[in-house]
């Protein structure tokens, strides 16, 4: 199911930095008419169109009063995330848990409070990774594996009334995630131009590179 961007409000979770704030710039360039950009710590922006939002997606009450205040939003993007927790076995156990947290259950938390308003074709956007197929990546890649079957899931729950759930996935991005990895990274412009192509068409999935493409295909080999 199509969604149309001109005239249309979102919500973008981390929305002020890095790739979220890639999405927010395409959706605005595709004619949104709003987008919501969520920040644990927020600064102010200069375009009128964006509401910028202190929100934290591991607290309930955070995220219940921003779908509240974004009551009209008929999009919603999670792309609010950590890193942290390398090792499994070396790990503070504690920082494993908070990447989980974050990277899973802050995304739950948003897509269960928004789900009402996103029924009758709104969309809901999951940004996992590359990693939800590849291991070695610690607590990031369980989270984003965790995602993985979740939005799948979620899918299935969703269909009967008529949200799209589309799971993003991709490698090594431009961002201030990974700025000190010397290896190719994606260009966060692009990624969003493919995520805003994909709420448009309806997609199931966004598979922003060729080694996320070889690795969904490798994974089920």
């Amino acid at each position: 199911m199509s969604h149309q961007i001109k005239g249309s409000t979102a919500v973008v979770t981390g929305g002020q930095r890095g790739l979220g704030k890639a999405i927010v710039d395409e959706l605005l360039a595709r004619g949104a008419g709003k987008v919501y950009a969520t920040s644990r710590s927020p600064e102010p922006s200069t375009d009128p169109r964006v509401v910028v939002v202190q929100a934290e997606v591991t607290d309930a009450h955070s995220v219940d009063k921003l779908a509240e205040l974004a009551g009209d939003a008929t999009i919603v993007v999670n792309n609010a995330g950590v890193t942290g927790g390398k090792s499994l076995l070396s790990s503070d156990l504690d920082e494993i848990r908070s990447v989980i947290e974050t990277n899973l259950f802050g995304a739950l938390h948003v897509t269960r409070a928004f789900a009402p308003q996103l029924a009758g074709g709104g969309t809901l956007v999951n940004i996992a990774s590359v990693l939800s197929w590849l291991p070695g990546f610690g607590a990031y890649g369980i989270s984003k594996a965790a995602l993985w079957s979740a939005n799948n899931s979620l899918r299935l729950e969703l269909q009967n009334q008529d949200t799209d759930v589309i799971g993003v996935y991709l490698g090594y991005t431009d961002t201030s995630m990974v700025a000190d990895l010397d290896v190719p990274k994606n260009d966060p412009a692009d990624v969003a131009r493919q995520i805003v192509d994909g709420i448009e068409s309806g997609a199931a999935e966004v598979l922003a590179d060729e080694l996320t493409r070889q690795a969904r295909v490798g994974a089920f080999a």
